[in-house]
């Protein structure tokens, strides 16, 4: 067992190594670095106006609590790993010394690895870059309340919920948020993993840009917008949007905190969750199947 676990975090390990010097993997965080520069700078511009400050991690917050930044974001993931499913001229060799299960394990755990390295990278940025205006202590700023209590949030753009302050701390509300894209990226690249390994790897980027143009679509103001809905129709599509749309179910702010029929962070972690142990079997499975062509590989 302790063979079979180093095996699979040498593979993982591999990849990782291959970042080094990779224009492509440079040219992924470069860009997140840059988006979180355009997300927060609303931010940074108010909280100089109003001569205020924020807690540490709420420039992630209200940042990533939106659906539309987190679908910016999670189009990154589509260049960073954009070799999947990872076949270099040193594949042969893994696959040589270990089965097939052992090497496909090794590149799931590189995704997730990968994943979290990712988020964790944006985090940091959106901190850096609000570096001026922050302090660590547990508790809400006083930029975050005239955010939420005022329309001013709302006018900028800026996703600062009311239910947010009132139902949590800046930290807990960050896990929540880093959790929830967490899954939601995983969901989107182990469901690119299984068709590329089933139909190829255009199909993978294909069945990608689709679940992502789902979520797009299913946005309830984009809804609201273009079907004309009246308040009383919005709510109803907010909520069947928010059960069945993964995008917003990534979203902080489309979940019952206790007064409205949208899914609750519990049951989001269950669906995610059940979701991504089927796409992990599915391709486990193909794995058994696909046809490994070398042949023009690159170190």
């Amino acid at each position: 067992m302790r063979r079979i676990s180093r095996m699979i975090l040498v593979t993982a390990g591999y990849n990782f190594r291959m970042w080094k010097k990779n224009m492509r993997v440079i040219a992924a965080f470069l860009l997140a670095f840059i988006l979180c520069f355009m997300l927060t700078d609303k931010l940074v511009l108010f909280a100089g106006k109003q001569e205020t400050t924020m807690q540490l991690v709420e420039p992630f917050i209200w940042t990533f609590g939106d659906g539309n930044s987190i679908l910016l974001g999670s189009m990154l993931f589509l260049l960073l790993f954009g070799d999947l499913p990872f076949i270099t001229t040193a594949t042969p060799f893994f696959l040589i010394r270990e089965n097939r299960k052992i090497w496909i394990a090794g590149q799931f755990l590189y995704i997730v690895g990968a994943c979290v390295f990712y988020l964790m990278f944006i985090l940091g940025s959106t901190g850096i870059l609000c570096m001026k205006y922050l302090f660590p202590k547990n508790t809400w700023s006083y930029t975050a309340a005239m955010l939420a209590y005022s329309e001013k949030g709302e006018t900028l753009g800026i996703p600062a919920a009311v239910k947010t302050l009132e139902m949590s701390r800046p930290y807990q509300t960050m896990c929540c948020i880093f959790v929830l894209l967490l899954l939601y990226a995983l969901v989107l690249m182990f469901l690119q993993m299984f068709f590329t390994l089933w139909k190829g790897q255009l199909a993978g980027v294909i069945s990608a840009l689709t679940f992502s143009a789902y979520g797009l679509l299913l946005n309830p103001d984009n809804l609201k917008t273009l079907l004309k809905l009246p308040d009383e129709f919005y709510y109803k599509a907010r909520v069947i949007v928010g059960w069945i749309s993964p995008l917003n179910q990534a979203t902080y702010s489309m979940h019952n905190f206790g007064y409205d029929n949208l899914p609750s962070l519990k049951e989001t972690f269950l669906i995610f969750g059940s979701i991504l142990t089927i796409l992990v079997f599915l391709s486990t499975r193909q794995m058994k199947r696909y046809n490994f062509q070398f042949r023009g590989t690159e170190e």
